[in-house]
């Protein structure tokens, strides 16, 4: 079995030869949450972000999506119905590596703890949903940083659904999967493209050693079980604001 030395920086794609805990060349320490929309894991980061600022913790938080240098690309292309599975996936991939260049990895050196909603684990199960090969989608991402912990979020599929439908107006159409042509309804066209990114999910659960959390939980009692798992697997000390 192939290991990781300490001269190569542990990557996504070494995570898949070796799972135990990779050694790292930075201070710092990435969390990440994943999973389909509507399993409330963007709610669980957020009140753990809270909890952490509110303990002067030095933090830094990222999401999907957010590079000011790919988004108003990524927009353009939407509103023009124009993105192929494969150009989305590029579009997406591109906005990662740039916030992973200037954010990410400069931040992990730095002594940081990164926080991250929604990590290459998305493009993983969403685009492989579209079509995109799999084998293609880790090498498109094999330069990505292994998180310390990623929490997957996991909500039955109609909980997910439920929650989606009842809290938004309209459906977007790549958010509904209406390019894969799919169905002609918007609702049942989301429902079986969150059933194929459920199921990608689901097989990555062991190879990418996710942290399972059910999305069904109270809020409270899921926000103490994340505390207590980041509290056990990171020394949180370490980013701890300095006593003077």
């Amino acid at each position: 079995m192939a290991s990781v030395t300490t001269d190569i920086p542990a990557t996504i794609e070494s995570a898949r030869v070796k799972a135990a805990a990779p050694q790292r060349q930075y201070p710092g320490a990435l969390v990440v949450v994943e999973g389909i929309d509507g399993s409330g894991k963007s709610t669980q980061l957020y009140l753990l972000k809270r909890w952490l600022e509110i303990g002067g913790y030095r933090i830094h938080f990222t999401e999907w999506n957010s590079s000011p240098l790919v988004k108003s690309a990524t927009r353009r292309g939407k509103q023009r119905r124009l993105l192929t599975p494969a150009t989305f996936s590029l579009l997406h991939a591109a906005d990662f590596a740039d916030r992973c260049e200037r954010q990410i990895l400069p931040l992990l050196h730095g002594g940081y703890l990164v926080l991250a909603d929604r990590y290459v684990y998305t493009a993983f199960a969403r685009d492989a949903a579209r079509g995109c090969s799999p084998h293609w989608l880790r090498n498109l991402y094999s330069f990505a940083p292994i998180p310390d912990i990623t929490f997957y979020f996991r909500a039955p599929l109609d909980v997910a659904v439920t929650r989606i439908v009842a809290g938004r107006p309209k459906l977007k159409y790549y958010e509904a999967g209406m390019d894969l042509g799919i169905s002609l309804d918007r609702a049942e066209s989301f429902r079986i493209f969150q059933e194929r990114i459920l199921s990608n999910y689901d097989q990555m659960i062991d190879t990418d050693n996710f942290v399972l959390m059910d999305g069904t939980v109270r809020v409270n009692k899921l926000q103490k079980q994340m505390r207590q798992i980041v509290g056990e697997r990171i020394d949180l000390s370490q980013f701890a604001p300095k006593k003077k």
